[in-house]
């Protein structure tokens, strides 16, 4: 029997996680991709906290005039690195999340990149 998206991508997401995890030191940029809109937060998994969080129902970003979402999750990517400089972070683990490195999670990670956090 063929396995669906979902049970694929959590698998994908299993394997991901069994290697990346966040620190104080080296957080974790964790995504998540819906239809419409896409999340990125911040995460140190030792204690179980979100450290910063941004996603493309923010005001700024909503707000911006953006033809397509890719352009829109490169906003998202500098919006979190902005939020993540201010708390102090510059280093980070990047967990796509079980979804495949191109379109808006590779734009996300792009901005991200552009906004200064290091990966």
């Amino acid at each position: 029997m063929a396995v669906s998206k979902q049970d694929r991508r959590t698998k994908i997401k299993k394997r991901i996680r069994r290697d990346i995890s966040g620190t104080q030191g080296r957080p974790r940029l964790s995504i998540f991709r819906s239809n419409k809109e896409i999340y990125a937060q911040i995460v140190n998994d030792v204690d179980g906290k979100t450290l910063v969080a941004a996603s493309s129902r923010d005001k700024d970003v909503a707000s911006a005039t953006v033809e397509n979402k890719i352009e829109q999750a490169a906003l998202v990517g500098k919006a979190i690195a902005e939020k993540a400089l201010k708390a102090g972070i510059e280093t980070i683990s990047f967990d796509r999340g079980g979804y495949l490195y191109h379109g808006r999670v590779k734009s996300l990670a792009e901005g991200a990149r552009e906004g200064g956090l290091k990966f």
